[in-house]
């Protein structure tokens, strides 16, 4: 009976403590999911638990991440790599339902002798009917060997040498960029409703010059995405690779490409863009001393034929009385404030020549055709409008002249310029000197455009001084004409001055003040200061016994005896 009763005892025993196992592991399945959701809960045994759970895994890599909301729904895209090494592919590339493909573009490796300078050289000789010059190939891919088109390009930006205090001039990085508008223009341009995004991977980013700022939809650390407009790409890529030979009209384009069939296509639409709102635009500030060469450079564009808008930006030291005379002269008026430029000299003649970056805030207009106040125009340049940003005529080595700029307003292109202006140096202090920094990939106008009114000083000869006839426009360097008496050049009497002297050139810009109606010939007379500066240099001259004597000359302009007060 003790046995028998022992072994109901242990029965008992057992059975109680299976339930009280089961109802401890019962209740652990219970609570779990409430330990792992509780990052207050510290119990040793429960965080192993947690960490010991294996984590989702994300595949997807950060571009598409980045990407995916602008991509459309149910479709299957197509991805292209550019300029990502082999040991590093497998990191970018998307897999999963909505990736079609993922094919990489390889680039050609450059010629030794593709230097920034064989691009971008001191001189070129663009009066050589018989040998213009060329440039040289920067080699790009096609999309000849992709089955299809690609939605989505991938490229790694090379930023060797960047730097936030000077512009990038690269020639391995033009190409990467280059290459990436050439691919995504051919992959969206057999389709006119076609969208290709451009997602840029590193810190200096896409060259502005080729991908505007206004094209970006995101971006996020190193990773820039872009939805290039196609037809302003292609127009782009339609230009010379450089400096290095003069950029061509795309009327000229046009008519070239139809002598090789396979192009005809891409060619002629890319003429194709949607009408766009131009106009020319000049500056005026700190002083009223150029009114006078802004209402002349109003009429002779308006004497060449041009009825395209004009707008003159100003700032509070031009008076009422001066703003009638330019409106007059055909300039809409708009008021802005002046920029001060950081890294010149206080007082000098560059102090507020910034300013100038205010013409990319003329956001209403879609192209501008930049001209300094200074300046004439002796032939209809209207065709200017069709060249892309930044287009400009050569000044000395490998920079450009911004006395006339084609350019492209852009609200973010603005930021971007202030924001990098404090940055980015000037070799002279003022705007061009910055300019030519940021827009260190530029094509070239002819020398014709804009003309500068210099002659060296091995040129002392007054007959030599002479410029051609078939020019388009001029830019009047030194003393200017409305400073001086219009009998001739005053800056033959400063020996400072004299490499900017001449009658002739002086002469055409007095043509032009001839024509103007006479209620803004008022705007161009002399005040007693100016007449007394003018006898003063013409006596130095005496002095010093200059051999053209324009101090013998007799005074007949009209008005020495009507002077301003």
């Amino acid at each position: 009976m003790g046995a028998k009763n022992k072994s109901s005892s242990r029965r008992i025993f057992m059975f109680y403590l299976i339930l009280i196992s089961l109802s401890f592991w019962g209740l652990l399945l219970t609570f779990k999911p409430l330990f792992l959701l509780n990052p207050m809960i510290t119990s040793p045994s429960i965080i192993e638990i947690r960490y010991s759970l294996p984590a989702p895994v994300n595949r997807d890599p950060r571009w598409l991440q980045l990407i995916r909301n602008y991509l459309p729904d149910q479709k299957k895209i197509r991805v292209g790599f550019l300029n990502i090494a082999e040991n590093e592919r497998e990191s970018y590339e998307a897999s999963g339902p909505s990736i079609l493909e993922n094919v990489h573009v390889s680039l050609d490796p450059l010629p030794n002798n593709l230097t920034w300078k064989s691009l971008f050289p001191v001189w070129i000789d663009e009066d050589n009917t018989w040998h213009k010059p060329r440039c040289p190939k920067v080699p790009l891919p096609k999309m000849e060997g992709i089955d299809a088109d690609v939605d989505v390009f991938v490229v790694k930006v090379p930023c060797d040498g960047f730097s936030k205090k000077r512009g990038l001039r690269d020639v391995f990085r033009l190409q990467v960029n280059l290459a990436a508008a050439n691919l995504a223009v051919e992959s969206g341009w057999r389709n006119v409703d076609r969208t290709v995004y451009v997602v840029f991977i590193g810190e200096c980013g896409p060259m502005h010059e080729i991908f505007r700022c206004d094209e970006r939809v995101r971006r996020v650390d190193e990773y820039w995405v872009y939805r290039p407009d196609l037809a302003r790409l292609r127009q782009k890529l339609l230009m010379p690779p450089g400096s290095c030979q003069i950029a061509p009209r795309l009327a000229q384009l046009d008519q070239e490409a139809w002598k090789r069939p396979k192009n005809r296509s891409l060619i002629s639409k890319a003429t194709l863009l949607s009408p766009q709102r131009v106009a020319y635009v000049t500056l005026l500030h700190s002083s009223e001393v150029y009114v006078c060469g802004a209402i002349a450079l109003a009429q002779s564009i308006r004497q060449s034929g041009s009825i395209q808008d004009m707008i003159l930006l100003h700032d509070n030291s031009i008076t009422n009385s001066s703003l009638i005379g330019l409106s007059l002269a055909g300039w809409k008026l708009r008021l802005v404030a002046r920029i001060r430029s950081p890294f010149s000299k206080k007082g000098s003649y560059n102090e507020w020549n910034y300013s100038k970056l205010r013409v990319w805030q003329v956001t209403d207009y879609d192209k501008l055709v930049f001209i300094d106040a200074d300046f004439i125009i002796v032939k209809n340049i209207d065709y200017l409008f069709s060249y892309p940003q930044l287009s400009a005529a050569g000044n000395n080595r490998v920079l450009f002249n911004s006395g006339v700029m084609v350019l492209e307003p852009s609200a973010c292109l603005f930021e971007d310029l202030m924001l990098k202006s404090f940055k980015i140096g000037s070799y002279n202090g003022g705007d061009q000197g910055f300019l030519n920094e940021y827009f260190v990939w530029w094509h070239r106008l002819t020398k014709r455009l804009n003309t500068m009114k210099y002659f060296g000083r091995e040129s002392n000869n007054e007959k030599k001084r002479h410029l051609p006839e078939d020019l388009e426009g001029i830019h009047y360097l030194g003393l200017k004409p409305w400073l001086c008496y219009r009998d001739y050049d005053c800056n033959w009497d400063l020996k400072t001055r004299r490499v900017y002297a001449s009658d002739s050139v002086h002469e055409r810009w007095w043509k032009v003040y001839d024509k103007m109606p006479k209620k803004l010939k008022g705007y161009c007379g002399l005040n007693l200061k100016m007449e007394k500066n003018i006898e003063k240099w013409r006596k130095i001259a005496k002095h010093n016994g200059f051999p053209e004597k324009h101090w013998k000359i007799r005074v007949k302009d009209s008005r020495k005896n009507n002077f301003l007060s």
